[in-house]
């Protein structure tokens, strides 16, 4: 129940923040939090480059897919896993010919950078030890991309159950990175490229690709009802594997795999 209600909360407040801006705007982007610095500039290129109007509305992938299924209000959808945009596609709210995989991304432990914390990441260390009775950050791992790769990461190295009631749970990723910058979370899992984008923490370990599912960033146009996708949409779908989007992603620190 408590779930439920936070994934109301958040769909509540989508929807709230498309009153302004967003819905004047020519393209609305539902996108993971994980790429809100990518967005920012990505959306002040392409409306400097066209003319248009788009804008990106940020949170946990999960949220912004109940907010399509609930209501729409997105003309992009850019989740931080496969399933979410599988949720989607499978319900006729997106797209399939549309659907790209843009992003790959990495697993990482960070520490606040006044931390002395050293973490090797293997099979069985000592991850309760390393939070010296504090407790670990990380997404919602019940909903969240960044959380469920988390979960699945832990598990396979055999330290899940020695941490598992001792996690703060955020409703994304980026809010499970500013529990670790301020301090009040020792350590916290996140992405690579969140951990570029915070001065205020580091890296003390990065999780083996084989511990967890391919972490993959896949885009698609929504289907809205009675009204097929726009050549704006279409066209800010395309700007995303253009070398302006390309050099900007690389830059903060994905991998780009759309051509």
């Amino acid at each position: 129940m408590k779930n439920r209600v936070s994934i109301l909360a958040l769909v509540l407040g989508i929807t709230l923040s498309l009153s302004g801006a967003a819905m004047a705007a020519d393209v609305t982007v539902f996108a993971a939090a994980s790429l809100a610095d990518a967005m920012k500039e990505l959306t002040a290129a392409f409306n400097k480059q066209t003319g248009k109007t788009a804008v990106a509305s940020l949170a946990a992938s999960s949220a912004l897919a109940r907010q399509i299924e609930s209501s729409g209000g997105a003309d992009i959808f850019i989740s931080a896993d496969l399933d979410w945009m599988d949720y989607l596609d499978q319900r006729g709210l997106v797209l399939s010919d549309s659907r790209v995989n843009l992003l790959g991304n990495k697993l990482v432990l960070v520490a606040s950078k006044d931390v002395n914390t050293q973490v090797t990441i293997a099979p069985h260390f000592d991850l309760a030890g390393a939070l010296k009775g504090g407790r670990l950050s990380m997404a919602d791992p019940d909903s969240v991309p960044a959380g469920k790769y988390g979960r699945t990461a832990l598990t396979s190295l055999g330290v899940w159950n020695s941490v598992v009631n001792h996690l703060v749970n955020a409703e994304n990723v980026r809010v499970a990175l500013s529990y670790v910058a301020r301090g009040e979370a020792p350590l916290g899992i996140v992405y690579e490229t969140d951990a570029k984008a915070e001065p205020n923490v580091r890296v003390v370990g990065v999780f083996p690709e084989n511990s967890h599912q391919p972490i993959l960033y896949p885009a698609a146009l929504v289907k809205n009802p009675g009204a097929a996708p726009t050549a704006d949409a279409r066209a800010f779908l395309a700007f995303l594997s253009s070398p302006t989007a390309k050099a900007v992603f690389e830059k903060l620190g994905f991998t780009v795999l759309s051509k």
